[in-house]
C-alpha cells in the first residue's frame, strides 16, 4: 500500500514538472518571437521609431502579409494577406485596434494594395497574381469589401498586345486626379508600366522586357510625386527608374544603391523629402532623398532600419497626414508600424 502510494505521489511530481516545463517554454518561446518581431536598427539619420503597441492584437494576423494600404482620415489600415482558408484583407485602426476581416471569395493571392481617394469616395484598389478563375486582375473594392469593379480578364494571363490584359500585376497607384498607374509584371510575361485616364483609355505605356532605357524586369511597385514624376521599383534589374507623369518620357535611374538587394517598394513620406524603399532579401527598409525638380541624379541614402533575419518587408504605404509607416512583411507573417520622429511629417 504504501509502496503505491509513492508511486502515486512520483507520477504526480513526473506531470507537476512536465506541466512547469512545457508553460515555461511556451513563454519562452512567446518571448524570443516578439523580440524577434520587435528587433530593428537604424542607421544614418533617425526618422521612425517603432510602434511596439500596433496592432494591439498580432494574432490577427494569420497568412503572410503582402500589402498594406493607410486612409488617413478615416483612421484606418487594410493589410492584404494570403494563405489557404485565411481573409485576405485585415481591416485595422491606426491605433491597432481590429476592426473586422472582409468576407469575400473574389480574391486568390492579393500583391499589391492602394487606397483611392481618400477625402471623396474612398476605395481600395487591389493586384491579384493567383492563377485560378478570380487570378490576373487588378480589383476595385468598396472600404467593407464590396467587388465594385474588375480589370483585365479574371482568370487568363494576357501579354503585352492587350493593354488591359494582366500577367500578374504588382501594384496600382491612383492619383488624385483619378488616373492611373500599373506595373504588370511579378514573375510574369508582361514587364510593364502603363498610365490609364479615369475612363481607362491607355494614356502611354512602357512594355518591354530588358536592361535598357523604360526596359523592365518585373517591374514591381509604382509611386508619383507632386512634381510630375514616377518611380518604379524595377526590381529584376536592381534599380529605380523614373518617368514624366505627362508624357511618359524616361527621366532617370537609380542603381547604385541597391547592390546588395533589389528594391522592393517605392513610396514617398507626404512632404515628399524621401522615398522609402523596401529590400526584402537584406531585411531593410531604407530611406533616400528625393531630388529637386529637374535633378535625377544619384541615390542618396538619408537612413537604413535594418530589421532582424527572415523578417522580409514586402510592400509599405504612409500616412498621408502624420507620416507614419506600414510596412507588410511576408517572413515575419505580420505588418509593423513606424511613427515618424517629428509630428506631421518627416
Amino acid at each position: 500500500m504504501r509502496k503505491r502510494n509513492y508511486c502515486c505521489f512520483i507520477a504526480v511530481a513526473m506531470a507537476i514538472i512536465i506541466f512547469i516545463l512545457f508553460v515555461c517554454g511556451s513563454i519562452s518561446s512567446h518571448t524570443s518571437t516578439a523580440a524577434a518581431r520587435t528587433h530593428f536598427k537604424v542607421s544614418g539619420k533617425t526618422l521612425y521609431k517603432l510602434d511596439i503597441s500596433w496592432p494591439k492584437q498580432p494574432e490577427v494576423f494569420t497568412g503572410q502579409v503582402f500589402g498594406v494600404a493607410v486612409n488617413h482620415l478615416a483612421g484606418v489600415v487594410y493589410v492584404a494577406q494570403r494563405g489557404e482558408n485565411v481573409p485576405k484583407v485585415l481591416v485595422l485602426s491606426t491605433d491597432g485596434d481590429f476592426i473586422q476581416a472582409w468576407n469575400t471569395s473574389t480574391l486568390e493571392m492579393p500583391h499589391g494594395i492602394f487606397l483611392a481617394n481618400p477625402s471623396t469616395e474612398p476605395s481600395v484598389w487591389i493586384t491579384d497574381v493567383g492563377t485560378g478563375p478570380y487570378g490576373h486582375t487588378v480589383k476595385q473594392y468598396s472600404p467593407a469589401g464590396k467587388l465594385l469593379q474588375v480589370l483585365g480578364s479574371p482568370g487568363k494571363a494576357g501579354s503585352s498586345l492587350g493593354p488591359i490584359q494582366f500577367d500578374q500585376p504588382a501594384e496600382i497607384f491612383v492619383h488624385g486626379s483619378g488616373e492611373i498607374y500599373i506595373v504588370d509584371g511579378d514573375g510574369g510575361i508582361n514587364n510593364r508600366l502603363m498610365k490609364l485616364s479615369e475612363d481607362l483609355q491607355v494614356l502611354w505605356m512602357h512594355g518591354e522586357r530588358g536592361q535598357g532605357l523604360a526596359q523592365f524586369y518585373i517591374p514591381h511597385s509604382v509611386a508619383v510625386d507632386t512634381c510630375q514624376r514616377v518611380w518604379v521599383a524595377d526590381r529584376g534589374n536592381k534599380r529605380i527608374q523614373v518617368f514624366n507623369s505627362v508624357t511618359g518620357d524616361w527621366l532617370g535611374s537609380w542603381g547604385s544603391c541597391f547592390k546588395d538587394d533589389a528594391p522592393y517598394s517605392v513610396r514617398l513620406t507626404p512632404d515628399q523629402k524621401y522615398l522609402v524603399v523596401t529590400q526584402l532579401n537584406v531585411n531593410q527598409i531604407t530611406l533616400l532623398d528625393a531630388p529637386p525638380v529637374g535633378i535625377i541624379g544619384q541615390c542618396q541614402v538619408v537612413s537604413t532600419i535594418q530589421l532582424a533575419d527572415d523578417v522580409k518587408p514586402h510592400l509599405v504605404d504612409l500616412d498621408q497626414g502624420n507620416g507614419d509607416l506600414y510596412v507588410a512583411e511576408i517572413g515575419a507573417s505580420q505588418a509593423q508600424k513606424f511613427i515618424a520622429v517629428n509630428t506631421g511629417s518627416v
